[in-house]
């Protein structure tokens, strides 16, 4: 297994293991099958293990397992604080308390805000004393290191990054994403301020490997050497010096087998020329699918009504290229879970995006049919629950 320890403190696998997916018996999770992989996983050098509140089952299960085999104190946990569920002040330390009972632990070691939107959501926080709350956790040992999963623009991170002084972030990433969410230019920033950069979705969710066109397939069979579309893009992340951890959900031996191997085996800068135009071409198969050739590049922001232009447009696109559920949660994140909405409907049709658009794109005529594909009556439903939850101000206990 390599390592990369970006902050000279804590000296992490390149691998870590994504706790959402745990093989399952039925609708449960099959405590057997999870224990041997987790052991497999320890044994053969993974130190990150990454899970949430929200992960039904995942706290428990990997809890039980450390506890039973004595093995907290090999592996640093990754929980998260589900800043969405909380109402007041006291609700913080009763997620918290009830994460460390699940993981039977008295620390967590990487504890992130889960999918913090921006700035708002952030200061929303704030003004239920999440600072003074954090620190004294941090000063008492309980939480050793602070950071925050993130999905949204590159313009949002960037706030983020710089509204605390964190100690990690968590943000999507792969060779389809490379100028899209945090992007390159929010790994690069978050580098800079040395600090660890964890990745999930490196395969966007198995749709890298499971819903390549066949152009894209072709592509990689011929390459040299021969290697899975998954292992091309795993190899593609750890070539960057300044990717830390990337996370995978192995819910099989095999795959967690595979994944070690190519773990132990790559180094930064190893991909050339001839690899990196591979990508681009890889890149160029899936992007013939799309609907609106977005770039991601943001010039056609701020709009003035708040439209996340690059934003939906990615979840439009996503759900024909990638399939329809997973576009649609998240063009709800994107659009609801921040303190101000961003969904297409808010266009009034200025065209002021129109004018700065490097691609001349019709935005606007494309917006219409976001909002046909997405703000169906269940969006509709959603997103006033979701308003709800976080309109007036935060209360302190």
């Amino acid at each position: 297994m390599n390592y990369r320890n970006p902050n000279q403190t804590d000296s992490l696998s390149i691998l870590g293991f994504g706790c959402l997916r745990f093989p399952k018996k039925g609708k449960a999770i099959d405590m057997e099958e999870t224990e041997r992989e987790i052991l497999y996983a320890i044994e053969h050098g993974i130190n990150y293990f990454d899970t949430a509140y929200i992960y039904s089952g995942s706290e428990e299960a990997l809890g039980t397992i450390l506890q039973k085999h004595n093995c907290r104190e090999k592996v640093m946990i990754a929980t998260k604080l589900p800043h969405y569920l909380i109402k007041k002040a006291g609700d913080i330390d009763r997620f918290f308390d009830e994460q460390l009972k699940r993981l039977k632990t008295d620390y967590i070691d990487y504890y992130l805000m889960h999918m913090l939107p921006d700035v708002n959501i952030w200061n929303r926080l704030i003004d239920l004393g999440i600072l003074e709350w954090l620190e004294s956790k941090k000063q008492a040992g309980i939480i050793k290191r602070i950071g925050f999963s993130y999905h949204g623009n590159t313009a949002a991170f960037q706030e983020l990054l710089d509204a605390y002084s964190w100690d990690f972030c968590q943000i999507q990433y792969n060779y389809m994403d490379e100028q899209s969410q945090a992007g390159v230019a929010g790994l690069k920033k978050a580098a800079s301020k040395h600090i660890p950069v964890i990745i999930m979705e490196p395969l966007r969710g198995g749709r890298l490997v499971n819903n390549l066109p066949k152009k894209a397939l072709d592509l990689f069979d011929r390459a040299e050497p021969k290697r899975s579309p998954a292992e091309w893009a795993l190899r593609w992340l750890w070539n960057q010096e300044d990717v830390s951890v990337v996370l995978s959900g192995m819910n099989s031996m095999e795959m967690l087998e595979e994944n070690i191997r190519i773990a132990s085996t790559v180094s930064v800068g190893e991909l050339g020329e001839k690899e990196m135009h591979l990508f681009e071409q890889v890149k160029k198969a899936l992007n013939d699918k799309i609907k609106v050739p977005c770039t991601g590049c943001g010039y056609c922001m701020p709009c003035p009504k708040g439209v996340d232009i690059p934003g939906v447009f990615r979840c439009y696109n996503v759900s024909y290229a990638e399939g329809y559920n997973k576009a649609f949660k998240e063009y709800i994140m994107c659009t609801t879970l921040r303190d101000k909405k961003s969904n297409a409907s808010l266009c009034v049709q200025c065209g002021k995006c129109e004018t700065h658009c490097p691609q001349t794109i019709e935005i606007r005529k494309h917006l219409k049919n976001v909002v046909r594909r997405f703000e169906h009556p269940i969006y509709k439903v959603v997103s006033v629950v979701i308003k709800k939850r976080f309109q007036g101000k935060p209360k302190r206990d």
